[in-house]
């Protein structure tokens, strides 16, 4: 017997999406037949997975052109491969999906991965958000099975489209990392404390200006900024002045393992999303289980649904402004005792045992093993 197959799209290269990749790797466990499709970029690197992947290449890479034309481009990939479901990923490859279902007359699941509408990018661009809302609004009724990433904005949902979401939250895999490198290998100094901020959208608003103003005034730390952004080449130009002079280290994006073995070597871990919008007000980043898993106490900005986590389980300190020196008194904070920092570090991995992607991804596969 066949498998049956499965399209996965989202509007990414494919390459840093850790999200997707679990669920692809969970659906293909399962048995399911899947196929991966997002875009080719002039940077994009060669993957391989052991399930198949496809990438879009376009004219656009930004824009209304880009979306317009991918969700073209993606309406036809799915119209024409044979297929037994859809699963998209937020709202950008949604209306493509939702077509191709309705004519194909397959079964369509949505994954929202964030609150798409208040997103900071188009809260200033009044066109756009209506193109945006037009189509949710169209859509969205009409779904049957949908996903997001935390209670809170599963709770918007249902105030906007008296929708119940399940909630499956981007956390990590029970995959043990162990450290394979140490200071040495990696070039990071003993002689200072080491801070990690990860991220694949270190963007405006997001706390990484300031945090970069805390580490000027102090000799203490070193910074180590693994990932991308929009304003990382403001960061990269701030920390050419003096004050700044050799404590931030801008490694860039590189793979997840990879990239652990930088948190597994730091002192503290950093998130510092600001309450400006209210998908940042909302968002659970994965990095806090990245660094929760590395056993590193976390820094972070006084939103809820982190709040929650960092409290909860007793794996750092949330601050109340983003203020320089309220960031740089954290920081001083969680590593000034060894043996809090240990406690910590020790709450955080405890934690990881029961916040894993094995355990929260059980409702989806309950739902997909309906449909085997």
């Amino acid at each position: 017997m066949s498998k049956k197959k499965i399209l996965i799209s989202v509007t990414n290269d494919l390459s840093f999406d850790q999200r997707v990749a679990k669920m692809c790797h969970t659906l293909y466990d399962l048995g399911f037949d899947i196929t991966l499709i997002g875009r080719q970029l002039s940077e994009s690197k060669p993957i391989e997975r052991k399930y198949k992947t496809k990438r879009l290449k376009l004219y656009f890479t930004k824009g209304a052109m880009f979306y317009a034309f991918f969700n073209i481009r993606l309406f036809f990939v799915l119209i024409f491969s044979k297929v037994d479901i859809y699963h998209c990923n937020d709202l950008d490859t949604l209306l493509a999906n939702y077509l191709a279902s309705k004519i194909r007359r397959k079964q369509l699941i949505y994954d929202s991965h964030e609150y798409f509408l208040g997103v900071p990018e188009i809260q200033n661009r009044p066109r756009v958000k209506k193109v945006w809302t037009a189509i949710e609004r169209y859509i969205f009724p009409k779904l049957d099975t949908i996903v997001t990433v935390n209670q809170s904005i599963a709770d918007l949902y249902k105030k906007d489209y008296d929708k119940d979401l399940i909630i499956v939250r981007n956390l990590p895999t029970k995959q043990i990392v162990t450290q394979a490198k140490s200071k040495k290998d990696l070039g990071i100094p003993n002689d200072k404390k080491i801070v990690i901020l990860q991220g694949a959208g270190i963007n405006i608003d997001r706390g990484s200006e300031e945090l970069l103003e805390a580490i000027a005034l102090s000799n203490a730390f070193i910074l180590y900024i693994i990932g991308t952004g929009g304003v990382i080449d403001t960061l990269k130009k701030r920390a050419l002045e003096n004050d700044l002079k050799n404590k931030v280290i801008f490694v860039g994006r590189i793979p997840y393992l990879e990239m652990m073995q930088y948190t597994l070597n730091a002192d503290v871990g950093v998130t510092l999303d600001k309450d400006t919008n209210i998908n940042y007000r909302f968002s659970l980043p994965n990095k806090i289980f990245d660094y929760m898993k590395a056993g590193i106490p976390v820094l972070a900005s006084n939103l809820k649904e982190v709040a929650n986590i960092i409290n909860r389980y007793d794996v750092g300190l949330v601050i109340p402004n983003h203020k320089p020196q309220t960031i740089l008194d954290g920081l001083i904070e969680l590593t000034k005792d060894k043996a809090q920092q240990l406690r910590f570090g020790k709450n955080g991995q405890s934690a990881i045992e029961t916040l894993n992607w094995e355990t929260e991804v059980t409702p989806i596969k309950e739902i997909y093993k309906k449909l085997l």
